[in-house]
């Protein structure tokens, strides 16, 4: 099955900035800020399709967490899939986002996640633009980001394949999907393009 897609993309977690896991100048990622990683991560799709149906102008978010020191780190997730998508594109979104075609995102994160705990269409309100980073998912959770971080160096994240990015220092990251319930201030995020294809 024929896939693709691209557009821009925007997370938050609960490491500080510049987030540990991503490369910053010459020194690569290695563990996160306090041994677990709880993050909101999010794609909004500029062009794309899976086997010929159109997934351009949708969005996903996918919340979830991890322990450095759980052998291999797994991830457990809950994804929100568009909710203005029929439900074949609904499928296509899950498909492609959780790594379950193969392809980009089985590779860079894919493989790694263990258990999806949630999934389920939502409205989702992404605003992906310098100065006024924004993730909000129905009454689940808002994320918003305003300020640039000092880094040394380029800073890329692995989720969107090195990309160069921008890291952010968050103003809200605020989660209510249990088990996941967090709210935090002033730690760090990212914005990056993203090109996945399989």
């Amino acid at each position: 099955m024929a896939w693709e897609v691209r557009g821009s993309y925007y997370e938050a977690c609960n490491c500080e900035a510049v987030c540990p896991c991503r490369r910053e100048g010459e020194r690569r990622g290695g563990p996160s800020t306090y041994d677990t990683c709880d993050f909101v991560l999010s794609w909004e799709i500029d062009e794309g399709h899976v086997d010929g149906r159109h997934l351009s102008g949708l969005s996903v978010v996918m919340v979830g967490s991890y322990s450095d020191d759980e052998r291999g780190s797994p991830w457990r997730v809950a994804l929100f899939v568009d909710e203005s998508a029929d439900e074949d594109r609904q499928k296509d979104l899950a498909a492609v986002f959780l790594g379950r075609l193969g392809g980009d995102t089985h590779r860079l994160y894919g493989r790694a996640i263990e258990e999806v705990t949630t999934l389920r269409p939502a409205t989702i309100r992404l605003v992906h633009e310098r100065g006024r980073w924004r993730i909000g998912v129905d009454t689940f959770v808002e994320v918003r980001s305003t300020v640039e971080a000092d880094s040394d160096g380029p800073v890329t994240c692995g989720i969107s394949d090195y990309a160069p990015g921008t890291e952010m220092i968050s103003d809200v990251l605020t989660v209510a999907v249990p088990p996941y319930e967090w709210n935090l201030r002033e730690r760090c995020s990212f914005e990056s393009s993203f090109t996945y294809q399989g």
